[in-house]
């Protein structure tokens, strides 16, 4: 693995990801240590020397976690808040956040939606002090400060009702209660309607990105044909929406095995352009086909080479991406195909900065 460049890039990250976002010429194919919507950095974290929850409950070693890191590393990208069990909370839930290294995200310890008669009386709650928006608010507000892109969470409504249904309940009851299914997710798509226009009220709406995961839409859980009428038209009505007030794009990952719902998703507006992540089970070349002309491609490492694999395999990966899709018409990033796992080697992380610095140069 010969080094055939210098290791310092020609553009600053701002200048990179501002260039490809605004269709201009860029020196090399930049590097996000995340995927670029879901990434929430756990491996963060634990590199800076911070508890996993830390990522999720305290906003400000979240962001100083994850700026310390890029600047260790050098990618490209800025600092992210999520959470993985978005809903449960926010909704009247209750949720356990990570206490060892190898627990990665909170999870739901109860569901705001266990019996039928739940879904009458669920009802949404002020998004000013619901579950984690204090707590996202608070992240974008140091975004501002820092002059990054402000980001809140999106959706999508699908998946945000797993987070309040058990999964298995509402698999049960797409099939014998599909009207409940869909009061259900009528009101995540209310609930996340109203949490975008708290974020346009309080900032400049140019500098807003909304990050959407669709998860749980996987087809290894629900049908194309179950995708098609319980998640699609609610996916697209916060798109157009939220873009309608003037949000200026989406960075939206599509997590797991989806490709039979891709015909769907290439619908739906995503900005001009977009950010559209993938895990490994899309091909990237997949992915350019169907959103390439519209959005910028990201993606897509699998998470588990990334841990596990030796540094020769994610360097290898790492040059397959980007040979795959460095010319996408939009343009592309190089991420992970979901957040990178917290007890990642940190010479694998090394180890993409140094494939894109062989590899990932453009000829300008």
């Amino acid at each position: 693995m010969e080094v055939k460049r210098p290791w310092q890039g020609k553009m600053t990250a701002v200048e990179r990801i501002s260039s490809l976002l605004s269709g201009k010429p860029i020196d090399r194919v930049p590097l996000s240590l995340f995927d670029m919507s879901c990434g929430m950095g756990w491996f963060c974290a634990r590199n800076v020397g911070y508890p996993i929850d830390s990522i999720f409950n305290d906003p400000e070693k979240s962001f100083w976690a994850q700026l310390w890191t890029q600047e260790q590393y050098g990618y490209d990208g800025s600092p992210v808040f999520g959470d993985a069990s978005y809903g449960g909370w926010e909704f009247g839930g209750e949720i356990k956040y990570p206490e060892t290294q190898k627990e990665q995200a909170p999870c739901v310890s109860r569901y705001p939606v266990e019996s039928k008669e739940d879904i009458d009386r669920l009802e949404l709650h002020d998004v000013r002090t619901a579950g984690m928006l204090p707590l996202a608010m608070q992240f974008s507000k140091m975004q501002e400060q820092f002059g990054v892109p402000i980001t809140f969470p999106c959706g999508g409504p699908f998946t945000y009702a797993g987070n309040i249904v058990s999964m298995d309940r509402l698999c049960r009851w797409m099939i014998k209660e599909p009207a409940l299914v869909h009061r259900l997710l009528r009101l995540c798509t209310d609930h996340i309607l109203q949490v975008a226009q708290h974020w346009v009220d309080t900032f400049e709406s140019e500098r807003i990105v909304a990050r959407d995961i669709l998860s749980l839409e996987d087809n290894r859980i629900i049908s194309p044909q179950q995708f098609e009428e319980f998640a699609f038209p609610y996916f697209k009505e916060v798109h157009e929406k939220v873009l309608g007030i003037g949000v200026k794009r989406f960075n939206t990952h599509i997590c797991g095995e989806q490709n039979s719902n891709l015909p769907h998703l290439a619908q739906i507006p995503m900005g001009d352009p977009g950010i559209v992540s993938f895990g490994h089970e899309i091909s990237l070349t997949t992915a350019i086909g169907y959103f390439g002309d519209k959005c910028v491609i990201a993606g897509n490492i699998d998470p588990v080479v990334i841990q596990t694999g030796t540094a020769q395999q994610v360097y290898e990966l790492s040059k397959r991406c980007i040979e795959e899709a460095k010319y996408a018409p939009r343009g592309y990033i190089l991420t992970a195909g979901c957040d990178v796992p917290p007890l990642t080697p940190p010479y694998n992380i090394y180890i993409m900065m140094k494939a894109i610095n062989d590899f990932g140069w453009y000829n300008s």
